[in-house]
């Protein structure tokens, strides 16, 4: 490939979400908790790429997350990077046989006599069935610091990375004020009380992110709203009780947010969502991930029609639900190079898989996927 790169990695990523069309398309890979990759597969992609295995970090210890390696970015032209920083203690963890990781030193997996594993931490517990690539159960924390240790803990590292690298990076941890079928099923019978609890949260998060803007704003470019909105067939919520519930509240702090820094607002959610997109955008929100286009409605041709130049698709450049997964490594470059091609005009785009990638995908499949979307990055 003869195409000369002409911006930074951090300069790329804004132009595309700010849907200014830069050299070429983004590309992540764990930037976000619902963007990295399984240790587990993260392990035999190294394998497989002739990489050291010896110290593969386990960054998130729910889903069972990698951090992804400078020499893994390098070769995927990858444009962001984690911010979590590395854990100031941390101990060997023998998964199974073959597969031994960095973990945190509070993190301590007990093996069942049925083969799975169980954790427990401060009350809460996690639960990996034998054989299993991730947890379920709560989600501990395992930095284990006050709100305002870990800010400082964090800004540290965002300095660090701002000024030793080009890359762009984002603040996780925001809600975006929906709080799953429970919390919908209140907001039809009880919507003045999910109001109410909503109105604190909003006061909550506005202190919170004002810690993290005065701390790090100047070195992050992005933080992360969260609330899955979708089912694989439609929404959790009625659109007229998140109207009146919810986007008034995500409307405030997406404003809050923009008043007072340049810093760019990723929602993630899961699902069919496309029914809320008009209000989710009306919000404020810059960035929609995962982009789950095996979903009801989520058809990557329709969104960018309708929506392509109103907010930024991170994620959608390969279904993980239906073709990473099984497909052959020529049928994952072929749905690759076609929802790039869908995607990709005029900026708007960040290259991603739909969600992580588990613990069992094939590394020629992941070398296919990343390979093509780098071979078709570059706008003419």
């Amino acid at each position: 490939m003869n195409k000369k790169e002409t911006m930074t990695s951090r300069e790329r990523v804004r132009a595309a979400v700010e849907h200014r069309q830069p050299d070429r398309l983004p590309i992540d890979l764990g930037v976000h908790f619902s963007t990295g990759i399984s240790v587990f597969a993260y392990r035999n992609l190294r394998e497989y790429l002739g990489l050291s295995t010896d110290h593969i970090e386990l960054i998130d210890c729910v889903q069972c997350l990698a951090r992804v390696d400078t020499d893994v970015a390098e070769r995927f032209h990858v444009d962001t990077v984690l911010l979590n920083p590395p854990y100031k203690k941390t101990k060997r963890w023998e998964a199974r046989p073959g597969y031994t990781f960095d973990v945190p030193e509070n993190f301590n997996p007990v093996l069942q006599p049925n083969g799975a594993y169980r954790v427990e931490f401060k009350g809460q517990k996690l639960y990996m069935p034998a054989g299993g690539f991730f947890f379920d159960g709560d989600w501990p924390d395992f930095y284990d610091l006050s709100t305002e240790d870990k800010h400082k803990f964090f800004a540290k590292r965002a300095e660090r990375l701002y000024k030793e690298t080009d890359k762009y990076t984002m603040y996780m941890g925001f809600s975006a004020f929906f709080g799953g079928l429970d919390f919908a099923c209140d907001m039809l019978t009880d919507p003045d009380i999910c109001i109410e609890a909503n109105q604190k949260l909003f006061d909550e998060q506005i202190r919170i992110f004002d810690s993290v803007n005065e701390k790090m704003g100047k070195y992050i470019n992005c933080i992360e709203v969260n609330s899955d909105l979708g089912t694989q067939n439609g929404l959790m919520c009625t659109p007229d009780s998140y109207r009146e519930v919810c986007l008034p509240f995500l409307k405030k702090f997406c404003e809050h947010v923009h008043n007072t820094s340049d810093i760019h607002v990723f929602l993630h959610s899961c699902g069919a969502v496309s029914q809320l997109l008009p209000e989710i955008i009306e919000a404020g929100v810059d960035i929609l991930n995962p982009v789950q286009i095996s979903a009801t409605g989520m058809d990557a041709q329709k969104l960018k029609a309708q929506y392509g130049d109103k907010i930024c698709f991170w994620g959608g450049g390969c279904d993980t639900q239906n073709i990473l997964n099984n497909a052959t490594p020529d049928a994952v470059r072929e749905h690759t190079k076609a929802q790039i091609e869908t995607l990709k005009p005029g900026g708007g785009f960040v290259f991603n898989q739909v969600h992580n990638i588990m613990g069992n995908i094939a590394p020629e499949n992941i070398v296919a996927m990343f390979d093509t979307a780098y071979e078709n990055s570059f706008y003419d």
